[in-house]
């Protein structure tokens, strides 16, 4: 479908919390928009400061246990038809959208309804969560490089890559996996890792609840009870987690209380649809 109007979607990062880390160039397509479909890992603060207080703002995205989680399905459906009714759609998302996220299907989704689109890259989380805990990624003589990953899913890394992974030659970023660190440590530990390899889980990163928890491997594994972390936590885990104590620059929060709102609940997406062409229609009667 070729949607004949002059509009485009702008797949847009926010950043990892802090909405003070929002690019100039988001800031200034924010301050256009005519509507905003938001994950949930977009601060309030960010929203309420930067985009256009006229613009229909559309809370998606997905949260544990929660009734309000949009599919991915029902998300690309709502950017298509969007764009069908308005200028300037933005799809916002936490950090960066080329990491970790589904912008392969946004993207899919909107070069087969010929709309046109335009990525903006934001900070990532794991760049945030590492400088708001001053652990420099690549120091020289602790690591030669950063692998992005996820075990939120036992099947997620190959048997052959743990092996690699537990030589420890790089930093190792884990996203999405702080429920499933106790397997991650089992894993890197049978496949030959140093038990007094240091890591850390950075709670909140970069909002004013960031939270730096520190461990080493075995100390996380003979601990008797493991903590519940708050979402989103990062696991940062390598040689140069030893340098947080040097460089820590930021205070740890008191407050554990989630940073970010919880996913607000809509009616069906199809009347929310049909809500916004009714108003686009009397816009232009």
């Amino acid at each position: 479908m070729n949607n004949g109007t002059t509009s485009k979607v702008y797949l847009t990062g926010a950043g990892p919390g802090d909405a003070s880390l929002i690019t100039v160039k988001a800031a200034r397509i924010l301050a256009k928009a005519d509507v905003v479909i938001t994950d949930r890992l977009v601060s309030q603060a960010l929203l309420d400061e930067y985009v256009n207080p006229l613009a229909v703002i559309i809370p998606v995205g997905k949260q544990g246990g929660s009734n309000a989680s949009t599919s991915q399905a029902e998300i690309s459906n709502l950017i298509v038809q969007c764009a069908g009714l308005y200028a300037t759609v933005v799809r916002l998302k936490g950090g960066d959208v080329s990491v970790f996220s589904n912008i392969l299907d946004e993207l899919q989704v909107l070069v087969s309804n010929d709309i046109d689109y335009e990525i903006i890259p934001g900070i990532s989380a794991f760049s945030g969560a590492a400088a708001y805990a001053g652990i420099p990624l690549t120091a020289r003589g602790y690591s030669t490089g950063v692998r992005l990953l996820t075990h939120y899913q036992h099947h997620a890394i190959s048997e052959t890559a743990w092996k690699q992974l537990a030589q420890f030659e790089d930093t190792l970023v884990f996203y999405m996996s702080g429920n499933n660190l106790s397997s991650t440590v089992n894993k890197l530990l049978e496949n030959g890792a140093i038990p007094a390899m240091p890591f850390v889980v950075i709670e909140q990163a970069t909002t004013p609840n960031q939270y730096v928890y520190e461990f080493t491997l075995d100390s996380f594994l003979n601990q008797p009870l493991h903590p519940v972390f708050q979402s989103p936590s990062l696991i940062i885990m390598g040689s140069v987690t030893s340098l947080y104590q040097n460089f820590k620059w930021r205070a740890q929060s008191r407050n554990r209380n989630p940073f970010f709102q919880n996913l607000k609940e809509y009616p069906e997406l199809i009347q929310l649809l049909n809500n916004l062409q009714n108003t686009k229609n009397a816009d232009r009667a």
